[in-house]
């Protein structure tokens, strides 16, 4: 059977375009290759259209909306999933637009389709007291409580995500002054984050403890399970929770009920912003592509804002009873007024 168009430039896209002119990274190639999965499957369901027959010409504005309501309503995906549903067609079609120009209207109708708006969450974070309460649940007698110790101090410790911390390998630390780590990040970039010396501490200890501090380790995972195979994030998902539940049996003021990974990356941010670290810093720290996503932490910080309140407040209240409730004639006066 002859390919179609359709997969040809689909192909092209997944394997050549975004590894190589986009420079996209693994995880985002999977979530566009999944997008198209399952446009594939809604086409075939829904429309009685084989992913073998399938052309672009076939493919409308029209498909691509009733795709993303059938992602909402059929398969009760949020929001936030439909909108990265989405940005990976937008993205294909984009590709489209320079490398077969042919249905160009067409292709920019697509590109029309807007990301629908979401409801913003609250940001959750954890007081300093908390971290700290959270850190002390690890038993670091254990090779499992050392080894989760320093995955959720590190995760602290640098704001890194999920995906960062378990692409890590011993080679990306850096034991000389200035201490370092090398993460990895969105898109492929990569940043260097400071290191403190009690992380430092932690983090050799347990290397010590699982070998991972010779030469012939460096391109080891830096965390991994019981097979020696890196850890997913279900994985570090698992570790977060036993310690959150632990924490909160200790002490429920302190540990939110809801707490994922991505809250920690919060609670660094936030914490930064209460010293004071000036966002520039801070957006570099985190990895992010602007200062304007940093500053959802500056709009969220009650505690300096009200501080800010409380350093620029004048006080213009009167200090005295104000005259006329001295004036008796006034007085009567006001209290027979309008009876």
């Amino acid at each position: 059977m002859k390919p179609t168009d359709f997969s040809y430039y689909l192909t092209r896209f997944l394997t050549k375009y975004l590894p190589g002119e986009a420079g996209a990274s693994k995880n985002t190639i999977a979530s566009y290759r999944d997008t198209f999965i399952l446009f594939l499957r809604f086409l075939g369901d829904e429309k009685n259209i084989p992913a073998d027959n399938l052309t672009l010409n076939m493919i409308t504005k029209n498909i691509v909306v009733e795709y993303l309501d059938w992602m909402e309503e059929v398969r009760r995906c949020s929001t936030a999933t439909r909108n990265v549903r989405l940005a990976a067609i937008h993205s294909f079609f984009k590709y489209l637009q320079y490398e077969n120009p042919d249905n160009l209207l067409e292709w920019q109708k697509v590109l029309s389709i807007p990301v629908k708006k979401t409801k913003k969450k609250t940001i959750n974070y954890l007081t300093l007291d908390g971290v700290k309460l959270l850190l002390k649940m690890p038993n670091i007698e254990t090779m499992a409580g050392s080894r989760d110790l320093t995955l959720l101090t590190l995760m602290y410790e640098t704001g890194a995500r999920v995906q960062e911390i378990i692409d890590l390998t011993p080679s990306m630390i850096r034991f000389d002054k200035p201490y370092t780590i090398k993460l990895i990040g969105k898109g492929n970039k990569a940043r260097i984050v400071p290191l403190m010396e009690p992380t430092i501490q932690i983090l050799k200890r347990y290397m010590e403890e699982q070998g991972l501090l010779k030469n012939s380790s460096n391109l080891y995972p830096l965390f991994f399970n019981k097979r020696k195979e890196k850890l997913t994030r279900a994985g570090v998902n698992y570790v977060l929770a036993k310690y959150k539940n632990l924490a909160r049996a200790e002490n429920k003021t302190l540990i939110p009920e809801v707490f994922t990974c991505h809250c920690l990356r919060h609670s660094k941010a936030m914490h930064l912003l209460q010293a004071g670290v000036n966002l520039v810093y801070i957006r570099d720290i985190l990895g992010h592509s602007s200062v304007q996503v940093t500053e959802i932490y500056a709009k969220t910080d009650s505690k300096q804002k009200r501080e800010a309140i409380e350093k620029a407040y004048t006080d213009v209240s009167p200090s005295e009873e104000p005259e006329w409730q001295e004036n008796e004639n006034l007085l009567t006066w006001l209290n027979s007024f309008n009876k």
